[in-house]
Formats: structure tokens, sequence, C-alpha cells
């Protein structure tokens, strides 16, 4: 008995050790920041790290005071609204795509997962140029039918859907995961299947959609995560215009702490975000089990 505990008591201690560099980072970069950001929101604390105790202030100001604080996290949710649905049904089509036993299919793989992995500026800047009015690619592929393009970073009315098609782009991550997902259903249920003569659309509704659930909840919760927090792009390209209509939640956050170096008032607003980022994935959460079907 007492040479059990020594050993158990040991291990405990090797246990430690060997976490403790990831423990000593997490309480320095993660814990630390956020128990430090909280203390903010109730100061008015700038750039400089000074500033008093205020009280309630910031909350009420971005709420009652902050006209941009609405438009901001209206521009965001519909960005979560529209891209995330979109990513996941082009993730799962695409990855019952490269899912198919052909020859090369590992180059097409590659090829969807390669814009995922590429340099942020680089893309957004290559887009820019896409999307460019005059002598961009789209417009001029829409000359050849006829049809004259809009100004897309410049008109209030296509400036968002930019932003979104340059999202949807760089799925490649959710599309390797789907597939993933896909590879693991055992092919016996397939076997079976066609026994019993389904088709292929009875196979993709009844065997494969059911069994990949789990792994599109894992996309769906990742996307709104990602999706709240979208801020190069349109920092890039339109710097949260035309008239704010690409002012998103995270360029809100950045200007408060940065340009007018509000710190306490930034990290109500960060602190906001992670409260409706919480709450959606909670709701997301709990209705999963109505949706969700683990393979027991």
């Amino acid at each position: 008995m007492k040479r059990n505990g020594s050993i158990e008591r040991r291990e405990n201690r090797q246990f430690f050790l060997y976490i403790s560099p990831w423990l000593l980072g997490f309480a320095i970069f993660t814990l630390y920041p956020m128990v430090h950001s909280l203390i903010l929101v109730f100061t008015d604390t700038d750039l400089t790290g000074s500033g008093k105790f205020i009280g309630f202030h910031n909350i009420v100001r971005a709420f009652t005071e902050d006209d941009l604080f609405y438009k901001a996290l209206v521009n965001t949710l519909y960005y979560v609204l529209v891209s995330v649905p979109v990513s996941l049904l082009l993730s799962f089509l695409i990855a019952l795509l490269l899912n198919q036993k052909l020859k090369g299919i590992g180059f097409f793989r590659t090829s969807f997962y390669i814009p995922y992995i590429t340099s942020g500026v680089a893309v957004v800047l290559l887009w820019g140029w896409i999307f460019n009015a005059q002598f961009g690619l789209i417009n001029y592929f829409l000359s050849w039918f006829g049809i004259t393009g809009p100004n897309w970073l410049s008109d209030v009315r296509w400036a968002m859907s930019a932003i979104i098609i340059m999202g949807v782009w760089s799925i490649g991550n959710s599309i390797i995961i789907t597939l993933a997902g896909l590879q693991d259903i055992p092919e016996q249920l397939y076997e079976s299947a066609e026994i019993d003569g389904a088709n292929t659309f009875v196979k993709i509704t009844r065997i494969t959609l059911p069994l990949v659930t789990p792994t599109l909840y894992f996309n769906l919760v990742m996307g709104i995560i990602g999706g709240f927090q979208i801020f190069m792009q349109p920092h890039i390209l339109t710097e949260g215009g035309p008239n704010y209509a690409t002012h998103t939640y995270m360029m809100h956050i950045y200007d408060y702490g940065f340009k007018y170096s509000e710190m306490g008032y930034a990290s109500t607003l960060a602190w906001i975000l992670f409260i409706v980022i919480m709450t959606i994935t909670q709701i997301v959460n709990r209705t999963s089990k109505y949706w969700v079907h683990y393979d027991n």
C-alpha cells in the first residue's frame, strides 16, 4: 500500500512537471490577459496604462451612446449568418467529390487546402485586385456575357458580399475535416444499402449526412467563432467602408483600443463579444442533441 502510494505521488509530480511549460504559458499569455481585460472594463484606461475606476459606465456607453456599436454588431451577424451556412454546404459538397477513389485525387485535395494556409495579407491583396471595378478579373469575366460588373468594394450593396466571397474561398480546413469525417463512415453501410436498392441520393441523405453531423457540428462552432472575429479582410480592403457597410465588430474593438487609445472601452467591447459568442455556441450545443448523431 505504501509503495503504491509513493509511486502514485511520483507520477503526479512528474505529470505536473511535464505540463508546467503549458501551464506557465497559459497563465501568462491567456489567463492573465483575460483577468486584466476584465478589470479594465470598469476603468477608463488608455494605452499608457493610466486610468481610474468608472464603474459600469463603459457598459452603459456601449448600449446607449455608441451608435457604431450596433452597426458593427449587425454587420458581423450578417457575415456570420451568410458565410457560415454557405461554407458548411460547400465544404460538404466538395468533400463528397474529393472522397472519390480516383487517380490523382490527392492533387485536388491539396489544391483546395492551399488557400487556407497561404499568407492572409497576400491573399486579401490578390482579392482586392480581383474585385477591382475597372480591371478586376470578376468584372472582366462578366463582360464576356455583356454584364457590367458592380463596383464591388465601393458599393454599399456589394461590399459585404465581396468580403463573404473572400471568406468562403478559404474553406480548405473545413473541407479536409469534413473529408476525414466522410472517410470514417464504414463502407459496409453503403454496401448494405446498395443490396437493398438504395440510390446515391438515399445513401447521402440516410447514411452520409447523419453520420457526418458530428463533423458538421464542429465546423459550425468553429465557423461561428471565426466569423465573429472577422477583421483582416475588411480592414485591409475597405477600412470598414463604404459608409461603414463592412465595419465589423473586431474593427470596432481595434479602433477604440489602438486608434482612440481607449483600452478600457475596447476591453468592454471584447467581453461583450465573448458573451455573444458564448451564448450562440451554447444554443448550438444545447440544440445539437436533436440533429447530431453519433455512431455509438
